[in-house]
């Protein structure tokens, strides 16, 4: 039995985590910690947790005395806010699982620059792996501190892996052209959130700024072992969850359909979560689930490839993948807690 801290348990991918954990026999919840509301209790606040969860929110200065009761912490706040209680849980021998952004970029420059804020954990950040599971599954298992991949960059690079791996693709024509529902934004309140802001409309946002960029560029450049700089927009959609990554690359050779599949087949055998499609992916087929559905085609006309990948922003792009990197990391199966599929309608 190992013990668990979740340090932001109250914005929706914390909420998510607790309600995954709750159900995982090897894990026992020794606190939850909350920003906003502390000193109260959980099911006061996400009132379908009534009779099943009740536990006290403790305030986010309240973690560091508590750090001695578990064995692994999950972080889940604002990009900026994960350095100083990720040192000090290291340094008392406590596993990290940030779902933040501060340990993704491995350059501490280029996340000042593209974050806006002081890295602070340049000391601790060479001990960071990145959590996409299906790509580091090994080096996971092997580390202390795993910095949880954003929703984007995971529907993005699980549909462009086997392509870099096999060298199938020009890597300077990548357009990456994604939409995610509204809980992308977090849970606080925010004008563009407002549904009478986003509903009934769809848009494109933080074009050739958005944050998630660098970090789909560094994975992308990593596995293609060389620079690439790549286009990416996100969209916001009028709908709670789910993220829809439609890829486009040009094609370094001719190659069929099927053998395409084949490829992403051969890749993603013994991967749970991965799911090869003859049909397009949909988001609802991956709602509230952690699964990442994938679909190739080939555009002969124009020598391109398109790649649709489907995902639920709060579970494979968030929660569902860090207790997938936590089974992982204790040696748990690694499907435990999180296998099951979409709810459907």
């Amino acid at each position: 039995m190992k013990n668990i801290g979740i340090l932001g348990a109250t914005g929706y991918a914390g909420q998510q985590l607790l309600g995954l954990l709750r159900t995982h026999s090897q894990i026992k919840i020794k606190f939850i910690a909350s920003h906003s509301y502390g000193g109260q209790e959980f099911s006061a606040i996400y009132e379908n947790y009534s009779h099943e969860f009740n536990k006290m929110c403790i305030s986010n200065e309240e973690v560091k005395k508590n750090l001695s009761k578990i064995d692994l912490l999950f972080i889940a706040l604002p990009h900026g806010k994960a350095f100083e209680v990720t040192k000090k849980a290291l340094d008392m021998g406590v596993k990290v699982i940030d779902l933040g952004a501060d340990f993704r970029l491995n350059d501490h420059e280029i996340y000042e620059e593209w974050y806006k804020v002081p890295c602070k954990g340049k000391d601790i950040l060479p001990q960071a792996v990145y959590g996409l599971t299906e790509l580091n599954r090994e080096k996971i298992a092997n580390r202390n501190l795993v910095a949880n991949p954003g929703c984007y960059p995971t529907a993005s690079l699980l549909g462009l892996i086997p392509l870099l791996k096999n060298n199938l693709i020009d890597t300077e024509s990548i357009i990456i052209d994604a939409k995610s529902g509204v809980s992308g934004a977090g849970r606080s309140a925010s004008i563009p959130s407002l549904m009478c802001e986003c509903s009934e409309s769809i848009k494109a946002y933080a074009i050739g700024t958005h944050r998630h960029t660098p970090e789909i560029e560094q994975e992308v450049s990593k596995i293609s072992k060389k620079e690439v700089i790549l286009t990416f927009t996100p969209h916001l959609v009028p709908m709670n969850r789910g993220i829809l990554s439609v890829i486009y690359a040009k094609l370094k050779e001719n190659i069929e359909e099927e053998d395409l599949k084949k490829i992403y087949l051969d890749e993603y055998q013994g991967d749970k979560f991965i799911r090869i499609k003859d049909t397009l992916p949909e988001t609802r087929w991956v709602k509230g689930s952690n699964y990442c559905d994938i679909s190739v085609r080939v555009d002969k006309r124009t020598g391109r490839v398109i790649i649709i990948s489907a995902i639920d922003n709060l579970m494979k792009g968030a929660a569902g993948q860090a207790i997938q990197n936590m089974n992982v990391m204790f040696g748990f199966e690694e499907t435990k807690s999180i296998d099951f599929i979409s709810v459907f309608p």
